[in-house]
């Protein structure tokens, strides 16, 4: 049987006071609608459809088209019951198991999911789980009233012994159901043949006026199913997120987290509250990640390599042994035992090869710089191939747009560069050529040939013969 899922996803999130769907506020460089469906997915889940507005349903289509998820869109939105009649609509009935969870909860992990699922027997009369959670009073969460009334025991996890009676919503509990601590989190695993038997009979006779989901539980209750409750072992990975401070305390949340998780896999984090995680990293044993760094994207660190302080890496490749200090690399490649900086800057596809050097405000751009050459300092290296040994002088510039395309530099091995030289692309410099300091290179050099002065010039060759 199949496991389906809904994901809550049309609130339009008026106190976030944005322009942005409140799903779609980043948290360690996602979306938080990409960490419930990551979660579900790696829960083992085989078909997502995301419920959202008219307003946002073009934004949120194209994450949805990454888990391979659908959107249906709720018009008008009467609550959370109305929007799970739409996307069961949208759904083929089938025997198996649906989860339903909201859109704003980027702490939650794939047991959660997994749990919940696992209670689910519709052949032994279990035919919704839920999950609850022990929360501080007062709280705006919709509360838990059990068989035996009162809350979970204080140290449970799993299924609890009792099942539930009903959820009462805040706005709608007597001063006793305000009094209890466990809470409704808002995910849910319903059978679904028996979800599709009682979704139509919602009422709307509520302070809200809406369809509430919760009411399915006493309308299965009423049909001779058992409900049970799956207790979380901490309410913060369950809680939603709703306003500006609570983005900024689920960020810095998730934040420790992935920090804790790579410090528990070798990684050494001098300061974790000022370093800065996103989830798909990955950095190799012995690394050690300096204060004020941020790691982006698909990075990838070698082992023994040293980052930061004051470093951004995103969509990198760092190999092993490197020192990248206080400098910023972009989608671009850094071989073995290379250091980086300080204040460089290496982006565009640049890929630069092991045991090489570059130094303070130098940037490469679109540049490949072959093993064991060097660029010590201030120098603009864009579109360029530096052949292995070739030494950048400081002041170098590559002068690769003519005002209508970029051209390509191209210097061969063992070429030195010297300092405050332009190099007018498309140009190459052969290997073991020579500029002297202010050369304008606006011609090829040839191998062995030493050139200087604006425009450049070729010096004669040294004769070889002795001197008299």
């Amino acid at each position: 049987m199949s496991t389906r899922a809904i994901v809550l996803a049309a609130g339009m999130g008026t106190r976030m006071k944005s322009a942005i769907p409140k799903v779609l506020h980043a948290i360690c460089g996602r979306p938080m609608l990409w960490y419930t469906l990551r979660a579900l997915a790696d829960a083992g889940v085989d078909e997502i459809v995301i419920v959202t507005n008219p307003q946002v349903d073009a934004a949120i289509a194209p994450l949805a088209g990454d888990f391979s998820a659908r959107t249906v869109i709720q018009a008008p939105q009467r609550g959370t019951g109305h929007a799970v009649q739409v996307a069961l609509a949208a759904l083929t009935p089938a025997a198996g198991t649906i989860v339903v969870a909201y859109g704003d909860m980027p702490l939650v992990t794939p047991a959660i999911f997994e749990d919940v699922i696992a209670d689910v027997d519709a052949d032994a009369g279990t035919v919704l789980a839920l999950v609850t959670a022990r929360m501080p009073l007062p709280s705006n969460f919709g509360r838990i009233v059990r068989q035996s009334g009162g809350s979970a025991p204080a140290a449970s996890s799993g299924s609890a012994p009792s099942g539930v009676v009903k959820i009462v919503e805040a706005r709608d509990c007597t001063p006793a159901e305000l009094a209890i601590d466990e809470m409704n989190a808002g995910i849910y695993a319903f059978d679904e043949p028996n979800l599709r038997a009682v979704i139509d009979k919602l009422s709307d006779d509520n302070a809200q006026r809406e369809l509430y989901l919760t009411d399915t539980v006493e309308l299965l209750i009423a049909a001779g199913c058992r409900v049970v409750p799956v207790v979380a072992d901490d309410y913060r990975a369950v809680l939603g997120v709703n306003d500006r401070v609570e983005l900024a305390n689920a960020r810095a949340a998730l934040n420790r987290t992935l920090c804790e998780r790579h410090m528990h896999a070798g990684v050494t984090i001098i300061d974790p509250a000022t370093t800065y995680l996103e989830p798909e990293l990955v950095v190799g044993a012995d690394v050690t990640i300096h204060p004020n760094t941020t790691l982006r994207g698909t990075t990838v660190i070698g082992a023994g390599s040293e980052i930061g302080p004051n470093t951004r890496l995103q969509g990198a490749r760092v190999g092993a042994s490197c020192v990248i200090r206080e400098s910023v690399v972009v989608d671009a490649q850094i071989g073995d035992h290379t250091r980086v900086g300080p204040f460089a800057h290496i982006r565009g596809g640049s890929i630069v090869e092991e045991h090489v050097h570059i130094g303070n405000f130098v940037e490469l751009k679109k540049t490949t710089m072959h093993a064991e050459s060097k660029a010590g300092h201030l120098a603009y290296l864009g579109d360029g191939i530096i052949g292995e040994r070739a030494n950048i002088g400081a002041g170098t510039i590559f002068c690769n747009y003519d005002g209508t395309n970029k051209n390509t530099t191209t210097i061969g091995a063992d070429a030195f560069i010297g300092s405050n030289s332009s190099l007018v692309a498309p140009i190459t410099i052969g290997e073991g050529a020579l500029t002297g300091a202010g050369t304008v290179a606006i011609r090829d050099i040839a191998p062995g040939e030493r050139v200087v002065g604006n425009p450049g010039r070729a010096l004669p060759v040294p004769s070889a013969e002795p001197i008299p």
